[in-house]
């Protein structure tokens, strides 16, 4: 989804609590400090927002599953 040059990738994830959630956030931020990530972990899906410009959705996959977790684009 793109709005004023940034892009909106939402992705599914089994990301189960906030102090996970929240080490994942600080880890993208560190590589990608010009992104807004979220968690909504009260989402069914436990969805990760992350918008900016250049978001390379495979780099965020990777990040999250080399944590341990699944994540999948969603469409």
């Amino acid at each position: 989804m793109k709005k004023n040059g940034s892009v909106v990738e939402v992705f599914s994830t089994n990301v189960q609590g906030e102090a996970s959630a929240r080490e994942l956030v600080e880890k993208m931020l560190a590589l990608f400090p010009h992104f807004s990530i979220n968690f909504d972990l009260e989402d069914c899906d436990r969805i990760l927002r992350v918008k900016g410009n250049g978001v390379d959705a495979g780099e965020i996959i990777a990040i999250v599953e080399s944590a341990g977790y699944l994540c999948r684009l969603m469409e």
